[in-house]
């Protein structure tokens, strides 16, 4: 897939404000400081259309991109972090949780997991969520050029250990680096196979 067009839609944290559900959705979603807006940017060959920031937990809304006008990307908060009020921290599981179960035209959720770390908690507890609701993902390790190869290996294989104590068959895995650019094909082919895929679907839901 060539992306020729990346355009900022809107940002909301109401469901019912969203786009009309008229085209593929794909979202990404990971822990705090992952490099999540890092990874949209090179996905897109956009710079700056996500906004990177030292501080983490800065997307607090839905972020909607649309992508050569045909397909959605959005950009979801972060979860597991805690320097926010206590409504804020009550809204954003809400809403996640609604968008992510009700969202008709919503095809994948892509989570993003920092390469660099041992498989955390919060992230086992949330890819457990997501197959325990049947909701389609794909892993994708980040960070993974400031590893060696055998770190990399080793930190993907205590993942599939954690999860195939409870899992039959695991999610699709991309490895990537927002600065080497690597996995990027990976996912876009992904998102391309779907699209050709899903187009009825799409269609019949707004009938």
């Amino acid at each position: 897939m060539v992306i020729e067009s990346a355009v900022y839609i809107q940002s909301n944290t109401k469901i019912e404000a969203l786009p009309k559900p008229v085209k593929a959705e794909y979202a990404f979603i990971g822990r705090s400081n992952v490099g999540k807006s890092s990874l949209i940017n090179m996905l897109t060959g956009v710079k700056g259309l996500a906004k990177t920031s030292g501080k983490p937990g800065k997307t607090i809304t839905i972020n909607h991109f649309l992508i050569n006008d045909q397909w959605y990307l959005v950009d979801l908060p972060g979860y597991g972090y805690a320097r926010r009020s206590k409504s804020q921290r009550k809204h954003w599981p809400e809403m996640l949780r609604k968008y992510l179960t009700k969202r008709q035209n919503l095809i994948y959720t892509f989570i993003l997991l920092d390469m660099r770390l041992e498989p955390q908690t919060i992230d086992l507890e949330f890819i457990q969520w997501m197959g325990e609701m049947q909701l389609p993902m794909v892993m994708v390790f980040t960070k993974s050029d400031k590893m060696g190869r055998t770190s990399v290996d080793k930190n993907l294989a205590a993942y599939k250990k954690h999860l195939l104590q409870t899992w039959e068959d695991l999610p699709p895995i991309v490895i990537t680096s927002s600065v080497t650019g690597s996995g990027r094909n990976e996912i876009l082919e992904i998102i391309q196979a779907e699209n050709e895929q899903s187009a009825d679907y799409i269609s019949s839901i707004m009938t």
